[in-house]
């Protein structure tokens, strides 16, 4: 955990992944994030595999460095203390549908008028002016909606999901700029904010970056797509006896891997030399590359594009990321022990730093860990949490 956001008092409504995973890079930077779940749990605690029923690998890695405090949010007296947190808070989130969290007393109006400088960030599916703004969304949902599962279709031309949640861990990138950029508005104005980062509108974003191509104009100069990336030939190629990757992009590039596999003619030839002119017929020259990879060895090859230096890389598995090398100089997968869940090993964060004070990660908590602890730092006092315990207002600390 760094302390780039010490002081920083974050209240996370949100559930399964978007959120999650940004309130969870918030604090790696070092922010208080306590993360606010029903009396039954966020529901990704439940995802397998697991030790216990409330605490998941999926969960395990989307809520480090955060404090679980479980309130009935559907009771009014659940209500009336969410107020009284928001009145000492920085920033709240969460990925409710504007129907969900209208009903519940906590949109942002509501919540400004106890606190002025509040930065809300809302990450529902779908933005809060449009037709889908109460419609349900999750990743598959989204991929579907956005054109990414079109885009990843196969060679009979089904529609394919990527085998990650990437709308989510897109979605909440984005939100976590988002809380950030709201902050240094109010360090500047002294006012809070609302923003909305909603999960559709986040993808096509993402998407239409380099996918708008032809339709950027007006009038258009073709259809959406990039070309490169679409080339049938850009894939990991086959060699004697494996796979690689690698990307020849610059003219230089492209010059001296044509020269490696014998085709002067190539290196020398307009089409190739001409930047406009080879993203025109960079399908071309993929091919040229395919039909040359299978000549050498992957270990080959890669010796032999580090001294072009021309961009490459083996095609990992999963399982191989655990041994490379440069994984294990950096220290990326780190073993620890976890309060309930025994001897755990888990991804760092990606952030590297210097001259910034550092302090040890707090591990995923267990449901309601530490509802008092957060509850008296708050002002609550003692009388009045074992009364909202008894009346269930406040509850979790399972670790079943």
């Amino acid at each position: 955990m760094f302390d780039l956001l010490t002081g920083v008092r974050i209240l996370d409504l949100t559930t399964i992944v978007l959120g999650p995973f940004a309130t969870q890079t918030l604090g790696d930077l070092g922010a208080d994030v306590v993360k606010i779940e029903s009396p039954s749990g966020d529901l990704f605690r439940a995802v397998r595999p697991g030790r216990s029923r409330h605490m998941g690998a999926g969960y395990l890695n989307c809520n480090r460095n955060k404090r679980s405090l479980v309130i009935d949010l559907k009771a009014e007296a659940g209500r009336a203390l969410m107020m009284e947190l928001t009145e000492k808070a920085d920033v709240l989130v969460h990925n409710m549908r504007p129907k969900a969290v209208n009903r519940l007393g906590l949109g942002y109006e509501q919540l400004k008028s106890v606190n002025a400088g509040l930065v809300y960030c809302a990450a529902p599916g779908f933005g809060g002016d449009g037709p889908y703004a109460d419609e349900p969304a999750y990743d598959d949902v989204i991929q579907a909606a956005s054109g990414l599962a079109a885009l990843n279709a196969g060679a009979e031309g089904d529609p394919r999901f990527l085998n990650t949640i990437v709308c989510d861990k897109v979605g909440g990138l984005y939100l976590a700029q988002a809380v950030l950029a709201g902050l240094l508005r109010r360090s500047r104005t002294g006012t809070g904010c609302y923003i909305e980062t909603p999960m559709f509108e986040c993808m096509a974003a993402f998407l239409m970056a380099e996918q708008m191509a032809g339709r950027s104009f007006r009038p258009p100069l073709g259809g959406t797509g990039y070309d490169r990336l679409l080339s049938p030939h850009r894939k990991p190629y086959r060699t004697h006896n494996g796979y690689i990757a690698l990307l020849p992009y610059s003219t230089e590039h492209w010059q001296r891997f044509l020269r490696f596999i014998g085709r002067d003619d190539l290196a020398a030839a307009d089409w190739v030399v001409e930047p406009h002119k080879r993203s025109e017929n960079i399908g071309r020259l993929y091919q040229i590359v395919s039909e040359a990879m299978p000549a050498q060895t992957t270990q080959d090859w890669l010796t032999i594009l580090d001294d072009l230096d021309i961009p490459c890389s083996p095609v990992n598995r999963l399982d191989e990321l655990f041994d490379d090398p440069h994984l294990k100089a950096v220290g990326f997968f780190r073993e620890f022990d976890h309060p309930s869940q025994g001897a755990l090993v888990a991804p760092r964060s990606p952030f590297r730093t210097e001259d910034v004070e550092t302090r040890p990660d707090r591990p995923a908590p267990d449901l309601g860990a530490q509802n008092a602890e957060v509850l008296e730092e708050y002002g609550i006092v003692a009388d009045r949490i074992r009364a909202l315990v008894a009346a269930g207002v406040i509850g979790g600390g399972s670790r079943e």
